[in-house]
């Protein structure tokens, strides 16, 4: 990220901000799984339908919600988007809405983009005489399970919809910052288990036996020259191994072995050809030492990349907020994320709100997890910013 020094926090709107905080406080303290935003979709609903949307429809692709505005004016269609669900980890924090769910927080920000996108239909409601245009909202479950937006899209949020955006708030960006890249904003991010078979036996007789746990170790170790003997140095690419099973018992030869890991790439392609080497090296490995692979590809989604025209309005617009200085740049993330389902889909921009706390750094999904919540009103009046220039009929 850019080491410019922190900016300057203007005062934001009381009313608004006062919105903001307590919606993203009592999402806060209410997190749910992928999938299971049940209370959470309830919530969204119940805030929205006093507002008098044009079209409210609950349960679109599982638990996700979809809103419309419709102004009076001529003028393009916009989807906003907002995720919803939690991570399975148990919040540390000791602050007033700390999740009341065991083994569930919102490690990720999710709570502060609902809240940005409740506030900012509430706004755009009550300005439909001077607004061109449509603005849809998805909130989308399951975007940590990369598995959320394809059913969304798939039930039609995106028809008619001429622009996307999204926003992500991110805790290692100073509060007061906002990036916008102009292409790559986050790499491709594909979850695999590669299952080893071999024959399990007596730990005394190794030679009846084949070691599904030495096969794994010999993947383990070649799947890293993927990286750095087939891949070109100046194409960033990451494979992780975050999870071996194998075994039961010390003096026991286990016949299998399950490996779970991800893959991280900037490049459509290389993600394509990697994930067929990964099976590949895998299972040569495998077979060449007498057992065999099983190659499961469990979710993913493409890198997430900016049509540069879109991220250009959205730099200025962001820029007549926060001050040109304070719009920054950086380098792409190796994190994933599946708003690049709706970026493959329709020209649009995902941008970042600076929310990094005071004191040292703080990681996304971790228990320490925290933002500062003056990030709030400037993600809102960023997005309402360029979603009023993106809606505009040039």
């Amino acid at each position: 990220m850019a080491s410019k020094p922190r900016p300057a926090v203007r005062d934001p709107d009381a009313a608004v901000t006062q919105h903001l905080i307590t919606h993203r406080r009592e999402l806060h303290a209410a997190p749910e799984l992928s999938f299971k935003e049940i209370e959470t979709a309830h919530y969204i609903a119940e805030r929205l339908d006093p507002l008098g949307v044009d079209k409210l429809t609950p349960g679109v692709g599982g638990t996700g919600v979809v809103a419309e505005i419709r102004g009076q004016r001529p003028g393009r269609s916009v989807l906003v988007r907002a995720d919803m669900d939690g991570l399975p980890l148990t919040e540390i924090a000791d602050v007033p809405f700390r999740s009341t769910r065991k083994g569930v927080m919102h490690a990720c920000g999710h709570d502060v983009h609902m809240a940005i996108a409740l506030e900012l239909v509430r706004s755009l409601s009550e300005r439909r005489p001077e607004l061109p245009g449509m603005v849809r909202f998805a909130f989308q479950p399951a975007e940590e399970q990369a598995g959320g937006a394809k059913p969304m899209i798939d039930a039609g949020v995106l028809d008619g919809i001429d622009r996307v955006i999204g926003l992500h708030v991110w805790s290692q960006l100073p509060t007061g910052q906002v990036c916008v890249p102009p292409g790559v904003v986050m790499a491709s991010a594909d979850m695999f288990t590669l299952i080893i078979r071999g024959r399990s036996g007596h730990g005394a007789q190794p030679n009846l036996t084949i070691d599904a746990v030495v096969i794994a170790a010999q993947v383990v170790t070649a799947l890293q020259t993927l990286v750095s003997r087939e891949t070109s140095p100046v194409s960033p690419v990451v494979i992780t191994l975050g999870s071996v099973h194998g075994g039961s018992a010390a003096n026991i030869v286990a016949g299998e072995v399950v490996l779970q890991g991800t893959l991280r790439t900037f490049e459509a392609e290389l993600r394509r050809h990697l994930l067929t080497r990964i099976a590949q090296v895998a299972e040569g490995i495998a077979g060449t030492m007498r057992g065999s692979s099983e190659f499961r590809h469990d979710s993913g989604t493409p890198p997430t990349i900016n049509d540069p025209g879109i991220a250009r309005l959205v730099k200025e617009a962001a820029s007549g907020v926060v001050g040109s200085d304070a719009v920054v740049m950086s380098e792409p993330l190796m994190v994933g994320e599946d708003f690049a389902y709706f970026l493959e889909a329709r020209p649009g921009c995902f941008f970042l709100l600076g929310g990094a706390p005071e004191g040292p750094p703080i990681v996304h999904h971790t228990p320490e997890f925290r933002i500062d919540e003056r990030c709030l009103p400037i993600g809102f009046e960023v997005m309402t910013a360029a979603v009023l220039r993106l809606l505009q009929p040039d």
